[in-house]
């Protein structure tokens, strides 16, 4: 049992001082099996309910009827299959003295499930969850969490061929079944092309017009294509850090496929010796890393990358309690320090920066730059 104790401390911080919890994050990592967890150490009445189970569904026909009685924690999972019941719980988490809170599970953020963000305001904490974490799984699995990707079902199977089986099997459930019943109404081999094309431009900037002229679709098509992967958090697009430094700064967000598996799925591969040899591998490992340090800090909304249109860039930025870390991904035996990482610590006033790379010592590059594994990242700014 690979254990999510930090997920389950973050439920009960936010439920003891909000009415409304919302754990949110994509289709089979690990949320339902974390309510479960949780709702065993609530003292008092619970009840819940999942959304996917038709019962469940029928039960809620009128949700102020079988909710409003009710006492002690209410689950919701799949809550976005039903959007009209954020309404309901809004009214139901003002009452005063209050009988019962919520947590509600989701698989879409409440940028493309209307209503979440606006009935909710001031009532709700988000719990943002991805599938398993380097921390979570243990340094010496590194290799297959980056290989096989974070989503219990692939990382715990017995071989990566199987892994990848079930990773096929995902990708397509989710286009053909999951974003229908969100009321997408997208061919899903059109969807599957246009996130097959992202995937080899993992980590580069975003650029709806070259990817709309390669797929023959237009620009807001593509724009329209991938709001819905980020909303399902199946793509993350790190938003660039400019400010006015006299230099022009490339302000396209990078797109990375957040799940490395399902980044290798949708490559083609099956086994670690295929990566090893595929052009993406270096892309493939900053994807991963990044995803790492973006979890392991909490830093999903202070997150940038920063490039200039002359070269120099920094594959991630993050702001803490008023300084500027920055992070560089490398897939190499022993880093070296570059001009641009020294034109980055310059220009944007660094604290420290970090060049990540696979294995090796940590050693230092300049006063302010070192060089030092995955592991050694994730603690990096810990004490900071």
């Amino acid at each position: 049992m690979i254990s999510r104790d930090s997920y389950l401390n973050e439920i009960e911080r936010g439920l003891a001082s909000n009415r409304v919890v919302s754990l949110l994050g994509p289709r089979q990592c690990g949320k339902t099996t974390l309510a479960r967890n949780f709702i065993r150490t609530v003292d008092g009445p619970t009840a819940s309910f999942d959304l996917e189970d038709p019962r469940d569904l029928a039960r809620l026909a009128e949700p102020m009827l079988a909710l409003e009685g009710l006492e002690g924690l209410v689950v919701i999972d799949e809550i976005q299959r039903k959007p009209e019941l954020f309404q309901t719980i809004r009214v139901l988490a003002d009452r005063d003295p209050l009988p019962a809170k919520f947590l509600i599970l989701g698989s879409a953020s409440p940028e493309i499930v209307k209503g979440v963000s606006e009935s909710l305001a001031g009532r709700v904490h988000f719990v943002d969850i991805s599938g398993f974490s380097l921390d979570e799984v243990g340094y010496d699995n590194q290799q297959d969490l980056w290989l096989r990707g974070g989503f219990p079902e692939a990382f715990l199977k017995k071989s990566d061929e199987l892994a990848f089986k079930w990773l096929d099997d995902f990708i397509a459930t989710f286009l053909e079944r999951d974003l229908p019943q969100l009321g997408i109404r997208i061919p899903s081999e059109q969807l599957r092309r246009f996130w097959t094309m992202l995937s080899h431009y993992q980590g580069s900037a975003w650029n709806a017009s070259e990817i709309s002229r390669s797929l023959g679709l237009s620009n807001k098509t593509i724009r329209h294509y991938v709001d819905i992967l980020s909303g399902a958090f199946m793509v993350r697009l790190l938003p660039p850090w400019f400010e006015n430094l006299g230099k022009r700064i490339v302000k396209s967000p990078k797109a990375y496929i957040r799940d490395t598996g399902i980044l290798h799925a949708l490559l083609g591969m099956q086994a670690f010796s295929d990566l090893q040899s595929h052009p993406k591998l270096g892309a493939s490992w900053e994807g991963f890393a990044l995803e790492t340090i973006i979890r392991s800090n909490k830093a999903e909304r202070n997150a940038y990358f920063w490039a200039t249109h002359a070269g120099a860039e920094l594959d991630l930025l993050i702001l803490r309690k008023g300084q500027r870390y920055g992070f560089e991904f490398k897939y190499a035996d022993a880093p070296r320090l570059t001009k641009s990482m020294a034109i980055a610590i310059e220009d944007l006033r660094l604290e420290r920066l970090y060049v990540v790379y696979p294995t090796g010592k940590r050693y230092p590059l300049s006063d302010k730059v070192e060089a030092l594994s995955l592991p050694e990242a994730i603690n990096a700014l810990k004490d900071r």
